[in-house]
C-alpha cells in the first residue's frame, strides 16, 4: 500500500463514523511530517452546523496542533472532491495537496464544476490528485443515498425522528 493509499484509508475510517450517525459519509485526515494532525468526518446534523464538513473541521484541529492559521507543508486527505467552501478554506489556510477520493459531479471544486485549486486569480494553488481508492470511497456515498432513497424518506428527517 502507498502513502496515499494508507492515509485515504484514515480519511474512509471517519467517513464510515460518518455513516454510522447518520451523516453522508465524508471523513478527511490532514498529514504533516506523515503524521496525521487532523481528522473529522461529517458532523453537520449532529452540530447543526451547515459548515461542519470533515475536511472544515479536521482544518481546524490542523491547525490548532500546528499552533498557527496557516497549513503549511500540510496534505489532506478527502473521500470526496470537496466542495467551494472547503476549497476556499483549503487556499486560505495555505494547504500544500489535497488527494481526494471519488469525484463530486454536482459540487465539486476540483474540477468537476469549479476549480478552485487551480484558480490563477487567487494568491495560493494547490496541487490536486483525485481518484485514490475512488471506487471506496464512491461506494460509502452511493450506499448511504441508496438506503435513503430505499426508505422514501429523506436523509435529514430520520436523523430528526429517531428512526
Amino acid at each position: 500500500m502507498n502513502t496515499h493509499e494508507f492515509f485515504m484509508k484514515e480519511a474512509l475510517k471517519e467517513a464510515e463514523k460518518a455513516f454510522e450517525a447518520n451523516e453522508v459519509p465524508v471523513g478527511a485526515v490532514i498529514v504533516h511530517k506523515e503524521r496525521i494532525i487532523g481528522r473529522a468526518h461529517n458532523q453537520i446534523i449532529l452540530l447543526k452546523d451547515p459548515t461542519a464538513h470533515a475536511e472544515m473541521i479536521a482544518i481546524t484541529q490542523a491547525a490548532s496542533a500546528l499552533g498557527n492559521e496557516r497549513l503549511n507543508n500540510c496534505d489532506i486527505y478527502a473521500t470526496i472532491e470537496p466542495c467551494p467552501m472547503c476549497m476556499g478554506a483549503f487556499v486560505l489556510a495555505r494547504v500544500r495537496n489535497l488527494v481526494y477520493g471519488a469525484r463530486d459531479p454536482k459540487g465539486g471544486s476540483c474540477g468537476s464544476v469549479f476549480n478552485i485549486g487551480a484558480d490563477n486569480r487567487l494568491n495560493h494553488k494547490i496541487n490536486i490528485k483525485g481518484g485514490v481508492l475512488k471506487e471506496e470511497c464512491a461506494s460509502l456515498i452511493k450506499k448511504f443515498f441508496k438506503e435513503k432513497r430505499d426508505k422514501k424518506t429523506p436523509w435529514i428527517l430520520l436523523k430528526a425522528d429517531g428512526r
